[in-house]
């Protein structure tokens, strides 16, 4: 579960449908610091993995993680904040992950997290059962897409962000749409989030962010102050600070409860002398949040780094059949657990994957359907 010990919540800022909620590390992080690296022209980039497969999305911006190996405070070394007019649009192939020096690591936030759920069960059916095609059990599920909306196209972000107040030692940010978490952003210490704030608005968001802040308004959250307890400036402040402190417990235990509380699968990316860099996956329960991300620990396990993408219900449901079939080696008629192998096959189809499906066994599956109608 992701911990946010040392981080503590301020009174929220509401724009529009969105609600930005402050994260502040009294505390900073020293000996490691995050700059950005912005590309500043809408290419594609295809990145190659390790299996050879090709990764094609649009990257804005990477970030740099520079630490220390003793501990010694570290800079935010090199920053690069500029737009390039592109004379052209090339395809450019970076890494995921690399190592520029000794203790500099560029690393391309999201598109870690993004590679891991298209990454997900990617071979395909282990077993050629008979329902699978050739294509199925030789090539799995390439190709993988699934759609993101920029940070422009979120309604009232960019301005949300020009107007949003910056805490002293505020080193975090949780946006809100229509009171749903839509993404969480955490970083080692406030100069590095001063920098990064910006980047936001060219961060990718999923579907049901963009249909939140386009018809939920955000709600006024009633806090009231006990007049009886008012007898000098000091029970007034003592009276501030308890709402604070409610409003703090309720963010932590009912609006971020899904992300905070919820299991996930985490996959080590990289080391970084006493920091890990790991990617994670939900457990893609149906009918509540789930995210996926990347984050940076310490030895102790304590947050240095998070980044999150909040998937939407379709991008859910693909996961959890994805999981479930692999679960049950891709077997059918097992992992069609309390409905019929004909419906899980339709499932299947309207998720995406009929490709997989060999044309009579879907044609059949079909017809069941046109029959019960």
């Amino acid at each position: 579960m992701i911990d946010l010990t040392g981080l503590y919540t301020r009174p929220a800022q509401t724009w529009g449908a969105l609600r930005l909620v402050p994260l502040v590390r009294p505390k900073p992080i020293r000996d490691l610091r995050l700059s950005p690296l912005v590309y500043g022209d809408d290419e594609p980039s295809v990145v190659t993995l390790p299996d050879k497969t090709l990764y094609i999305a649009y990257i804005p911006h990477a970030f740099v993680a520079s630490w220390t190996g003793d501990g010694t405070p570290a800079a935010a070394y090199g920053t690069q904040f500029e737009q390039r007019p592109a004379q052209a649009v090339p395809i450019r192939f970076r890494r995921m992950a690399r190592r520029i020096d000794t203790n500099r690591l560029r690393f391309l936030p999201l598109h870690l997290a993004l590679e891991g759920y298209l990454a997900l069960h990617f071979g395909g059916p282990a077993i050629a059962w008979e329902e699978w095609t050739r294509y199925a059990v030789t090539r799995g599920l390439s190709p993988r897409a699934e759609a993101a909306y920029r940070g422009e196209l979120i309604p009232d972000l960019e301005e949300a962000l020009r107007v949003f107040e910056i805490h002293p030692g505020q080193c975090g940010l949780l946006l809100y749409a229509g009171d749903t978490l839509a993404a969480a952003f955490v970083v080692p210490h406030p100069e590095d989030y001063r920098i990064l704030h910006p980047t936001l608005i060219h961060d990718l968001y999923g579907e049901l962010v963009y249909q939140y802040a386009r018809l939920y308004p955000a709600r006024d959250w009633p806090l009231t102050i006990d007049e009886t307890r008012l007898v000098s400036l000091t029970h007034l402040r003592n009276e501030v600070a308890r709402l604070e402190r409610e409003w703090a417990e309720f963010h932590d235990t009912v609006m971020a409860a899904d992300l905070l509380r919820s299991p996930h699968h985490e996959q080590v990316v990289h080391r970084m002398g006493r920091y890990t860099l790991r990617r994670f996956l939900p457990s893609f329960e149906r009918h509540r949040e789930n995210h996926i991300g990347e984050l940076i620990t310490d030895e102790s396990g304590h947050l240095a780094y998070l980044k999150t993408f909040r998937l939407s219900e379709s991008q859910t449901r693909r996961g959890h059949l994805l999981t479930t079939l692999a679960y049950h080696d891709w077997h059918l008629p097992a992992t069609a657990l309390g409905i019929s192998v004909e419906e899980l096959g339709r499932r299947l189809e309207r998720a995406g994957f009929g490709y997989l499906l060999r044309a009579e066994i879907l044609g059949a599956y079909r017809k069941g359907s046109s029959r019960s109608v």
